[in-house]
């Protein structure tokens, strides 16, 4: 088996199926495995695969799973890589799906060719809720790009549906288990064995504001990548990229303090709490002790 891909799935029944007939649309001189990872979802889902294996003239690709109950998206990504037999493997989630043919041929073609470098991704398009496809308003990719400390420096620039990597992790750290940003975490944990090579050509879609991620508030997206980076620094033994990450973990916690702040002063219930208009009340008269006694008299 050259390529698995690997496509897990939750709560996708209106996108799934133009997500797998992207894989299956490939045109390949190698043999690929599409292993399709439910996690249980509780619409349509079975159904549409099930229906794909039967009548699709390449079903026979399509290796299908389906939890028993809902494990979690990391428990059931993992579950899917750890199915893999390719060389390489390939990601696109339930909701996104390719659009090019040749995309696996190109990407595997470079790797082939190419043993220094050990992932290769593309440029994709956005598919926005109302339906306009758009350019990528989401990353961009850095000039320098190619190594895991330019990754570790910069952040995710790399989506989901455009990566293919070869097959080099032999036992995930529990670590991986426990962050809830998968794909940055497995490119990080890939990328110790070679260097990123990044295609410019639109050859997939990826669908903004399905995800879990692209629909999180601040707050939540600030708690989940301070988890990630505990994890990351917890894993790795790169000197180097744990202060990158320490370095990115503080300025995360400086946004947070900021989004905080902004809240307050922007909502009015909060910002006229009792104890916020007790602590302007304080410091606006900080300098006159007496008005100080009198409202407090007055209160109790």
């Amino acid at each position: 088996m050259k390529v698995s891909v690997c496509m897990i799935t939750y709560g996708h029944e209106k996108y799934l199926q133009e997500a797998i007939e992207g894989v299956l649309i490939q045109e390949c001189d190698f043999e690929v495995e599409l292993i399709v990872a439910n996690d249980g979802s509780p619409d349509g889902t079975d159904e549409i695969v099930k229906d794909i294996i039967a009548n699709h003239p390449k079903g026979s690709w399509i290796s299908y799973f389906k939890q028993q109950t809902n494990v979690g998206m990391m428990p059931n990504f993992i579950f899917a890589l750890q199915q893999t037999k390719g060389k390489y493997i390939a990601l696109c989630e339930g909701d996104d799906y390719w659009t090019d043919p040749l995309k696996l041929q190109k990407q595997v073609d470079f790797l082939e060719a190419n043993p220094d470098y050990v992932l290769c991704f593309h440029k994709i398009k956005i598919l926005k809720p109302n339906g306009e496809l758009v350019n990528d308003f989401i990353t961009k990719v850095p000039e320098n790009y190619e190594t895991q400390v330019d990754l570790a420096t910069r952040g995710n620039y790399i989506h989901t549906p455009s990566v293919v990597f070869r097959n080099v992790i032999k036992e995930f750290p529990f670590e991986f288990a426990l962050t809830p940003v998968g794909d940055y975490f497995l490119y990080m944990l890939v990328t110790e064995h070679g260097k990123i090579k990044y295609i410019d050509q639109e050859m997939a879609v990826y669908r903004y504001g399905v995800g879990i991620h692209s629909s999180l508030g601040v707050a939540k997206s600030v708690k989940n990548f301070h988890q990630a980076f505990v994890c990351l620094i917890g894993c790795t033994t790169n000197e180097e990229i744990k202060k990158i990450f320490y370095s990115r973990q503080q300025r995360l916690m400086d946004k947070f303090e900021m989004a905080i702040h902004n809240n307050y002063q922007k909502n009015y219930f909060l910002s006229n709490h009792v104890f916020f208009r007790s602590i302007k009340f304080l410091k606006n008269n900080l300098k006159n002790p007496a008005v100080i006694k009198k409202k407090l008299v007055s209160k109790f």
